[in-house]
């Protein structure tokens, strides 16, 4: 494939974003999904969340959606699973050689997290987990300090 260059793909047929749903990709830092999607639910006044992955940023948003259920208490969990096909065009560099089109099917899933109660009988519903397991945001900036030694000051000499 040296001798040829993909041809980039007009983003016309692609879905708008809805206000609540937040598209993780590969290459972006967990804690900033996570903290743009908890905003949405408690400051924002969203009564749900839509995590939206694909490829290799599935593991992503499922650990995403896990932090995030961790952290607001009485969070319903709708998961749905598909795939997309997505055609690439190739353009030769070299004359004599032909344009190339290949699909790829790419995986997709998309985990919906409520505060209100969503059709129980869909495939992929999760119950909001218990109340020992949850540990509730902090208000305010949270500051990381290191915990003393236990075994006290060092005493080399």
């Amino acid at each position: 494939m040296d001798r040829y260059v993909r041809v980039e793909q007009t983003r016309a047929e692609q879905s708008s974003i809805t206000d609540n749903e937040v598209r993780i990709m590969a290459a972006g830092q967990v804690r900033n999904y996570i903290t743009y999607a908890t905003s949405l639910l408690t400051e924002k006044g969203h009564d749900a969340v839509t995590l939206k992955g694909m490829g290799r940023a599935i593991n992503k948003t499922v650990t995403i959606a896990e932090i995030i259920k961790r952290r607001i208490p009485h969070l319903h969990q709708l998961t749905e699973i598909g795939s997309v096909n997505i055609t690439d065009t190739w353009e030769p560099l070299e004359e004599g050689l032909n344009t190339l089109e290949t699909t790829r099917h790419v995986s997709v899933i998309s985990i919906t997290l409520s505060k209100v109660q969503p059709d129980t009988s869909k495939a992929g519903y999760q119950q909001p987990l218990p109340e020992d397991q949850v540990k509730p945001l902090q208000e305010g900036p949270s500051r990381r300090t290191r915990a003393p030694s236990a075994a006290g000051p060092s005493t080399e000499g």
